[in-house]
């Protein structure tokens, strides 16, 4: 009997073993896949912040004032100027809401007309 638990024992411990090389592994190849995901984050962040700075260039308002003057024949643009814009006094505020009826003249509907309440 004791050699059959020798075998057993020597089998589980080389299972157990087993089991931690292949999860040693795993491990090692989740923390390279989270590398890779961190690097390509910064990757894509750098790459926003590019973009940020290229649309903020780009849309400089000495730069859209010449593209205005420069193309005012086909686009028909304007500048923006205070006066274009309304007043306050000039906008239109929503009218006060309808005021509720008086509910204190009530009727109580569980009685009937004989004066016997309703069964339900």
């Amino acid at each position: 009997m004791r050699p059959f638990l020798f075998i057993l024992s020597a089998l589980a411990l080389m299972a157990l073993a087993f089991w931690a090389y292949r999860e040693n592994y795993a491990t090692q190849q989740a923390l390279k896949d989270a590398s890779n995901l961190n690097q390509e984050i910064a990757d894509l962040r750098e790459s926003l912040s590019q973009q940020r700075a290229e649309w903020a260039y780009l849309n400089r308002p000495s730069r859209l004032r010449d593209l205005v003057a420069l193309n005012f024949d086909s686009l028909g643009l304007l500048p923006l100027e205070p006066t274009q814009f309304g007043n306050v006094d000039q906008v239109a505020h929503p009218l006060p809401p309808l005021s509720l009826p008086d509910l204190s003249n009530t009727m109580d509907t569980a009685a009937t007309l004989d004066g016997k309440e309703d069964p339900l």
